[in-house]
């Protein structure tokens, strides 16, 4: 029986070791390494080639978000499932740049845990019930949206903002857009002030939710 190999990555060690007694009584689980960091989680994704990283957010020097991106850069092959306690949109929808192909909270039961990993191997995406809520939320929002219109009463986009905002939608930092562009991340950073200003929005997850709204592309890449 080919077992499904598990990175646990969390800073405090009471999760790290219920997580490894709950998921070590699954007959096809295997617990192959566990990380107190998001960087170890990195540098042991790309040694162990893990089919699951379960990923906390919140951890020294690197936190989930950026340890999710740079899973995938040194696993491609890795799922990766969040394991936290914020289910506010802001971070949902970062780790919905990041790439993350589950998000569950820590209140969540032993069976949503195990179905979670089950599901997100298999190809499927797996949220806790209250993550679920705020998916569909803007779901529905984005549906009612005319894909890559402005929203009403608000100036439509150059493209050059445009371009920017698909690339903060997707996750980069300023200093990577900047690279990316050939920019200076000065010249990013007025950009962004702009488009909080000309969107009537006040912070990275209202530029992603607009993004979103209106079908521009990238997201999750």
């Amino acid at each position: 029986m080919k077992k499904i190999k598990i990175l646990i990555a969390d800073d405090h060690s009471v999760v790290r070791e219920g997580l490894r007694a709950l998921l070590g009584k699954v007959a096809d689980f295997d617990v192959i390494a566990e990380a107190a960091d998001g960087e170890e989680a990195v540098r042991l994704a790309g040694e162990k080639k893990p089919d699951v990283a379960i990923v906390d957010i919140s951890m020294p020097n690197v936190n989930g978000i950026d340890a999710t991106r740079g899973i995938h850069d040194v696993s491609p092959g890795t799922k990766v499932l969040i394991f936290t306690i914020h289910e506010n949109e802001e971070y949902i929808y970062q780790m919905f740049a990041s790439g993350a192909n589950g998000y569950v909270l820590k209140d969540a039961g032993k069976n949503d845990i195990i179905a979670a990993v089950r599901t997100i191997v298999a190809g499927g995406r797996f949220f806790s019930p209250g993550v679920s809520r705020v998916i569909i939320d803007e779901f529905v929002r984005r549906s009612r949206a005319d894909r890559g219109a402005p929203a009403p009463g608000k100036p439509p986009l150059t493209q050059r903002e445009s371009e920017i905002l698909k690339h903060i939608a997707s996750g980069l930092t300023n200093a990577e857009i900047a690279h990316k562009l050939f920019l200076s991340i000065r010249t990013i950073n007025t950009h962004r002030t702009n488009l909080m200003h000309k969107l009537d929005v006040h912070n990275t997850a209202g530029l992603v939710r607009y993004a979103m709204e209106n079908g521009l592309e990238n997201i999750g890449s």
